[in-house]
């Protein structure tokens, strides 16, 4: 028998605070809604655009959704992606931001896609997550879940870390540099590309390590395979380097942390706009081969 979809009785909304653009949007998003007799749960922020009195944590807003609508930047999604915990809900994610590389749809695709969302009829990508977790002295102190990367960077006042990289049982190297990237596939086009890194299609299975600045001019880009389980030991001294999950969370490091990246069992899964396929993203959104 073919898999039936669940019908969307709940609908989630997140949004990024201070778009003046979606005091607009929001409105009129939740009468769309209304007038099909479909709920809505959503943050702080979509509910002072609104004018709604009841808001949930962000985290809390998939609870017992059947997709959730992200209003913002690419910034936004990734906050979203984390909230969603591996939950099987899709995200359609709507670009209020600049670039917006993976919130590719646009205000004017919103009620199309929803129509086909209701009609169980997207198109939906799925994209894997990265699990992060922090060790000291033996014991794990801290579990992250990253949809774009881990990076370990030097503090302020930090000159250069040192870090020692295996690939499962193998040693890689020493890296000397401002920082180290462990990418997913959906980040390759984030901070990784920037530094240097390779674009990774996709749906293909694999890990990228980028160095950030690295002191030695061999030290390049090492894309691994999916399955494997990276491990960053810190060298620096105490408070000298960082951990940061998309850009957005982590903490401090100390001397000796061994920083774990592995493929995460969770997934997300993202509503792609029929008309866009990934290069067609690339060209639009980076620009790609224009001279």
């Amino acid at each position: 028998m073919p898999d039936l979809k669940p019908e969307i009785k709940t609908v989630g909304i997140i949004s990024k605070p201070n778009v003046p653009r979606a005091r607009s949007i929001v409105p009129g998003l939740i009468d769309w809604l209304a007038q099909r007799q479909i709920g809505v749960r959503v943050d702080e922020e979509t509910a002072e655009y609104g004018q709604i009195r009841e808001w949930v944590p962000r985290e809390r807003v998939p609870v017992d959704t059947q997709l959730v609508v992200v209003l913002g930047g690419d910034g936004t999604l990734l906050s979203a992606a984390r909230a969603i915990g591996g939950q099987d809900i899709p995200l359609l994610a709507v670009n209020l931001g600049g670039l917006g590389f993976l919130t590719s749809i646009t205000v004017e695709e919103l009620y199309p896609e929803l129509e086909r969302c209701l009609a169980s009829e997207m198109r939906v990508g799925k994209r894997r997550m990265l699990r992060c977790e922090i060790h000291r002295g033996g014991h794990r102190v801290s579990s992250y879940e990253a949809l774009n990367d881990a990076v370990i960077t030097k503090t302020s006042l930090a000159r250069i870390i040192d870090v020692a990289v295996h690939v499962d049982s193998h040693f890689v190297s020493n890296y000397k540099a401002d920082g180290l990237i462990v990418s997913t596939p959906t980040g390759s086009t984030a901070y990784s590309l920037s530094a240097g890194g390779p674009i990774i299609f996709p749906n293909v299975d694999a890990l990228s390590i980028t160095p950030i600045c690295p002191h030695m001019l061999t030290h390049r880009p090492v894309i691994v395979p999916g399955e494997s389980v990276i491990r960053l030991e810190n060298r620096a001294l105490d408070g000298d380097a960082y951990l940061t999950i998309d850009g957005q969370v982590g903490e401090s490091l100390l001397q000796d942390d061994e920083v774990r990246c592995a493929r995460s069992p969770n997934e997300i899964r993202l509503v792609r706009p029929p008309r866009m396929l990934f290069f067609d993203v690339l060209r639009e959104k980076l620009k790609w081969g224009e001279r």
